[in-house]
């Protein structure tokens, strides 16, 4: 549905500092003339979109909007989901009536159904949807969940922990929670978690939350250029990180694990290429080598 996709690109927009007509027309598979449009009625909803022409140009977000929140709700965007759902459509008297409703951002907009399926539909997986509907359920009914958690650093441990809330930041989804293995607050990745279950118990919300300081990880930053027929899986892989040029996309991200990094990147073969460091690609053909010794060992 339409509405569905100007949400889309409403996160879109919040997501990145400035996107281009052709990157949105190629993300959510419509024309550019579509998206114009879809821009349009996004303004008319009250989320001001600031479009810039030139050879840098694009659309991105008036300064200062949504600059008082550093991260987004599941009701945050139930509020953003009704506003544009509201202003579909919306034509003569009708239009000033909505623009009169939707502008107070009242709660009452949030009273038209449970959207929160629909919201989660958006730049997700089918498995990370999965995820992010039974932790939004958890946390409502206050019940501990336990998961296996893949870390930036590339291990996986077992985690048990008290949700807090589900919010969305550059991007991707993640869970505040209480782990009860650190014993503080933490937040997950909600595309790195994995094996969740929705435990029976139950706990009361903690009116204190240690914050454990986050540890130092020295990540590298790598730069990726890939095939356009990688695209949908670049989209999901490096959220908010893609740029596309024409006839390939560039990926600017920053890997804290090596063996991490080569094995993501050679899941993608001939599709993706280093860009930088020089150091990755020497590390990228020294493993390739290995893998062709291996098979040229087992011979026939």
């Amino acid at each position: 549905m339409k509405w569905d996709r100007l949400l889309g690109i409403t996160m879109e927009l919040m997501a990145k500092k400035r996107v281009t007509a052709t990157e949105l027309a190629d993300r959510f598979e419509v024309s550019t003339r579509t998206v114009y449009r879809d821009v349009e009625l996004i303004n008319q909803a009250g989320i001001p979109v600031v479009s810039f022409t030139g050879t840098d140009g694009g659309f991105e977000l008036m300064n200062g909007y949504f600059l008082s929140k550093q991260h987004f709700s599941v009701e945050d965007f139930s509020v953003i989901y009704n506003l544009l759902r509201g202003v579909e459509g919306a034509v003569g008297g009708r239009f000033t009536a909505i623009m009169n409703k939707l502008g107070s951002l009242q709660p009452a907009v949030l009273n038209s159904g449970n959207q929160h399926p629909v919201i989660f539909d958006v730049g997700t997986t089918e498995s990370e949807r999965a995820i992010i509907g039974s932790l939004h359920q958890s946390v409502k009914d206050q019940r501990v969940v336990a998961f296996s958690y893949t870390t930036a650093s590339g291990s996986i441990a077992d985690r048990q922990a008290e949700p807090i809330q589900l919010f969305w930041e550059r991007g991707a989804w993640y869970l505040e929670a209480y782990c009860l293995w650190r014993k503080a607050k933490r937040y997950f990745r909600t595309s790195r978690i994995a094996g969740l279950i929705v435990t029976d118990s139950v706990f009361q919300p903690r009116e204190h939350y240690e914050e454990e300081g986050q540890e130092e990880v020295q990540g590298t930053r790598v730069q990726l250029r890939f095939d356009l027929t990688a695209q949908p899986r670049v989209f999901e892989q490096f959220p908010g990180v893609c740029s596309l040029h024409g006839t390939y996309i560039d990926v600017d991200t920053v890997f804290y694990s090596t063996d991490y990094a080569i094995s993501v990147i050679l899941s993608f073969g001939a599709k993706a290429e280093i860009v930088s460091p020089s150091s990755l690609k020497a590390e990228l053909l020294e493993q390739i080598d290995l893998i062709k010794q291996r098979y040229s060992q087992q011979g026939g």
